[in-house]
Formats: structure tokens, C-alpha cells, sequence
């Protein structure tokens, strides 16, 4: 397949998993505002989100991030070579055997869940309460576990097979059953966040649903099958096992916040979990959906041995810090606004808005190094080398580290977000730097005169939304009026960047033009 012909291949499949994952961002910020709406920043609403965060941290360890590094690869490669009917007995395989360890660890983890939060949050132990809610919650969330990261399985099957749909649209069925669980359980229960753990496990179980269903109508049957010395899926055993160490180092960043933040004041935890939600969004929209799309398509060139990854690279790279820094920009700018509008309601006060509005300005300022980092990650991974992205991310965890503990005492919980960002910008740079070092040149000018075209556009745009919200915004007006002058600060906000994107010629723009009038001259015929 031509160069050109991939690079639209991987905005293309961007935009289908953007769209969405559009969908569940939005159900998702409905469903935090329900949460922010009946817990405010208690201790109650820090027990859940403590508890939710135990069984996501080892998902991403397990599954979803390890498995995908080194899943996607591999079975590109086997689909490739050998066809459906290979490819499908290799998935069985690994779903077989990660099912029961994953079903081991399951049931340790409920069996331990007080040793988990004490290591997990140190700090609640002062409150015999605390601990013992968030305990509870662990202990019926934990099995969590199982469902999403065998559904991740499946997705990164669906997805290696260029189906980006169904995989991305699955968090969906999380956010629609924690939030119907929330309205509908939660005077069943003397703890009324019980409901939100059980709102949780359902949405587990019919994530895992969703993906049987997509994969039962392209014909793949789950039939058990344990055999370890097949040789791909020791490969993928081989690949994986410093992926998770990868992740590990990833999310300890997220253990150490949640660690340090039980130490602040009351709220802390809550103020980061909204803060980086908000973050999440551009990045789960745009950046982690350009490293979802590019990394099946870098994969499938060095399978084929294209010679195209730098090309390929260079292209999902740009394209996603295209996104991630005007949203930077308008995240900083627009932070209060945001959380006035979305959570400013019910138990959440004032001083949550400014907890929170802190939280999204110092995550904000990473939002380049998040979505950046998928892309070059994904590269490595393409290449079958899970080993540096690990390294190298062992030595930005002893930085973040350090800077959390610089940061927290003059900024409280916002220099625990500043740490992770500071951080995250240290990763990138190196793993650009070993790229260079492990491919060659990584089109370096094209990438800083695009960065330097993105940064202009951003600065002008920031200036333009600032004067509006400055002028028009106001806190103490009705929620719709607030609302819709923060929707017209946003969609001025990008009118303004992609006009003078595309005033500077930026490759970028043009490409996502182009994509869009090809769909909409599609669209007529």
C-alpha cells in the first residue's frame, strides 16, 4: 500500500475511534457529574475513586496496556502470514490462558483488598470508617478485572484487523451502568457508593459482552485452548512481560499521586480524579485514538518490511500534538469556566471548583507529552522492542517521584499533576532521542515546523478566548447561560486555531480538510 495511502488509513481509522470515543467522553462527564453531583469531594466519593483506581491500575498492568504492546504486533503478523483461521486459534490461546490467571488474581485480590488500600492509601487508615468503605468497594470491584482485561484482549484483536468501532465505543456500556446503577441502587444501600462499585462490575461484564458479539459476526469462536509452547504466543508472553513492567512504572506515577494525595487535605483525590478526567478527554478523543489507529499500521509495514515507519511515525506523531495543543491552551485558560459548568452543583462547592480548576491547569500542561508519547511508544512497539519504552519510563517514575515531592508542599495536590506532566515531557524527549538513535532520522524539521505553526496558532487562539471568558463569563449567571457561553469559547477557540493552521499552510490542517470534504463528497454521491 502506497505511503499516502496509510497515512489516510490511520487518519481515518483516528477519526472512527474519535467519534467514539466522543460518545462515551461525553456519557462519561455526565456520569462524573452525577458522582460530583451526590458526593461532591467527601471522603465518600475519595473511598470510591480509590477503590475504582485498584482494579483499573492492574488492567492496564495485565491487559490492556501490555497486552495491546504486545498483542497487536504479533498477531498483525500472524493475521498477515497465516490468515484468519491462524489468528483466531492464537487469540483463543491467549484469551485462555490470561482468563484464569486473571481469574487468580481476581479472587487474591479480594482476599487481600485491606492490605491493598493500606498500601494504596495510607492515609485513610486515620479513619476506621474510610478505610473500611474502601475496603468494601475494593472487594467488589476487584473482579472488574477479569471482564475489561479479556474485553481489551478482544479489542486489540478487533483492531489489528482494522475494526476500530465496537472497541472504542465499549466504555460506553461502563459509563451507562455506573450511572443507571447510581440513580437507580443507590437508597439500597447504607453506603450509597456500594452502588456505584456494583454500577462498575456490570459495566465490566457487558464490555466483555459487546466484544463476543462483534467478534461472533466476523466468525471467531472462543474454543479453550492452553498450549503454552505454541511459539507466537510465547512471543507474545516474551514481548509482554517487560510491557508490564512498562505499565507498571506508568501507573506507579498515578499510585504515588493517589499516595501523596491521601496525605493532603480532604478533597485532594477527588480534585485530581476530576482534574485528570477533564485531561482525559482531549487526550482519549485525539491522542490515545491516533496511537490506537497508528500503531496496527506501523505494525503491519514492518511486517511487510515497507520501510515506511518513519513516515508513518512522523505523520501520527504531528497529527496528534495537532489536537493536544491548542486543547492545552484552552484546558489552561478555560479551567475554571469548565469546572464551574460541569461539576459546580449539589455537594460541590466553590472551593471544589478551585481544587479541581488547579488539577486541570498543571495536567493540562502535559497534554502534549501524554499524546506524544502514544505514538512514539507505538513505534517501539511495532519494532517488537517493549524493553526501552520500559527503561526508560523506570527513570521518569524516580523523577516523578522527586518532583512530586518538590512540588506538593508549595502546590499541594496541583504539584502532584505538575509532577506527572514534567515527567511525561522527560519520557518523551528520550524515547525521541533513542528513536532517532534506533532508526535513523525521524523527520525532525517537519515535526519543529509544525510545532512551531501548532504553538503560534495556540497562542492566538488563547489570546482570543481569554478576552471572551474574560468579558462574558460569569460565574454567579443561570447554568445554561454559563454553558452556552463556555460552548461558544470553545468552538471559537478552534474555529480560530484551525483558520490560522490552515492561514500557515500546516500539512496538518490540510490533511484533515481534505479527509473531510472527501467524506462529505462521499456522502453526495
Amino acid at each position: 500500500m502506497a505511503p499516502e495511502s496509510q497515512k489516510e488509513k490511520i487518519i481515518k481509522a483516528a477519526g472512527v475511534v474519535s467519534a467514539a470515543t466522543l460518545v462515551s467522553r461525553v456519557i462519561g462527564y455526565a456520569r462524573d457529574m452525577l458522582i460530583a453531583h451526590l458526593f461532591g469531594a467527601t471522603t465518600a466519593a475519595d473511598a470510591f475513586f480509590v477503590a475504582f483506581r485498584i482494579p483499573n491500575l492492574l488492567r492496564r498492568l495485565t491487559a490492556e496496556g501490555a497486552m495491546t504492546a504486545a498483542f497487536v504486533p504479533v498477531y498483525t503478523e500472524v493475521y498477515e502470514k497465516g490468515g484468519k483461521p491462524r489468528a483466531f486459534a492464537l487469540a483463543c490461546n491467549i484469551v485462555s490462558i490470561l482468563g484464569v490467571a486473571l481469574a487468580v488474581v481476581s479472587v487474591a485480590g479480594v482476599l487481600s483488598a485491606p492490605w491493598v488500600v493500606k498500601v494504596m492509601a495510607p492515609g485513610f487508615t486515620v479513619s476506621q470508617h474510610t478505610f473500611e468503605l474502601t475496603t468494601l468497594l475494593t472487594r467488589i470491584m476487584f473482579p472488574y478485572l477479569l471482564f475489561v482485561s479479556l474485553a481489551a484482549v478482544l479489542m486489540a484483536m478487533q483492531n489489528s484487523m482494522g475494526k476500530f468501532f465496537i472497541p472504542a465505543a465499549a466504555p460506553t456500556m461502563l459509563n451507562v451502568s455506573i450511572i443507571s446503577c447510581a440513580l437507580l441502587m443507590r437508597d439500597w444501600f447504607e453506603e450509597p457508593t456500594v452502588a456505584l462499585a456494583v454500577g462498575v462490575m456490570l459495566g465490566g461484564v457487558l464490555q466483555l459482552w459487546m466484544q463476543l458479539w462483534e467478534l461472533k459476526r466476523m466468525g471467531w469462536r472462543f474454543i479453550p485452548s492452553f498450549d503454552f509452547k505454541d511459539i507466537d504466543t510465547r512471543k507474545i508472553g516474551l514481548l509482554m512481560a517487560p510491557a508490564t513492567v512498562g505499565m507498571a512504572v506508568a501507573e506507579i506515577n498515578t499510585f504515588v499521586d493517589t499516595l501523596l494525595a491521601s496525605l493532603l487535605p480532604e478533597g485532594s483525590i477527588s480534585y485530581l480524579y476530576y482534574g485528570n478526567r477533564l485531561v482525559q478527554f482531549p487526550l482519549g478523543v485525539f491522542g490515545v485514538a491516533v496511537g490506537v489507529a497508528s500503531l496496527p499500521a506501523m505494525s503491519l509495514d514492518v511486517a511487510k518490511g515497507g520501510g515506511k515507519l518513519v513516515e508513518l511515525m512522523s505523520h501520527a506523531f504531528r497529527l496528534t500534538l495537532f489536537i493536544a495543543m491548542p486543547a492545552t491552551v484552552g484546558l489552561v485558560t478555560l479551567a475554571g469556566p469548565i469546572a464551574n459548568v460541569l461539576f459546580e452543583r449539589g455537594e460541590f462547592d466553590s472551593a471544589a471548583r478551585y481544587g479541581t480548576m488547579l488539577a486541570i491547569i498543571y495536567y493540562a500542561i502535559g497534554l502534549p507529552a501524554f499524546s506524544g508519547v502514544k505514538v512514539v511508544v507505538g513505534a517501539f512497539y511495532a519494532l517488537k522492542d517493549t524493553k526501552t519504552p520500559t527503561r526508560i519510563g523506570a527513570w521518569c517514575m524516580v523523577v516523578n517521584v522527586a518532583l512530586c515531592l518538590v512540588f506538593m508542599g508549595p502546590l499541594a495536590h496541583g504539584g502532584l499533576a505538575l509532577a506527572t506532566s514534567l515527567a511525561s515531557f522527560v519520557n518523551m524527549g528520550v524515547l525521541l532521542w533513542l528513536l532517532r538513535k534506533k532508526i535513523g532520522p525521524i523527520d525532525g524539521k517537519k515535526i519543529v515546523r509544525s510545532l512551531t505553526m501548532m504553538a503560534l496558532a495556540s497562542a492566538v487562539m488563547g489570546g482570543v478566548i481569554t478576552a471572551y471568558a474574560h468579558y462574558l463569563f460569569s460565574y454567579g449567571a443561570p447554568l445554561l447561560e454559563r454553558a452556552s457561553h463556555l460552548m461558544v469559547a470553545v468552538a471559537l477557540g478552534t474555529a480560530v486555531y484551525y483558520g490560522t493552521m490552515l492561514a500557515l499552510g500546516s500539512t496538518e490542517a490540510v490533511a484533515v480538510k481534505n479527509r473531510i470534504v472527501n467524506k462529505l463528497k462521499r456522502g453526495r454521491g
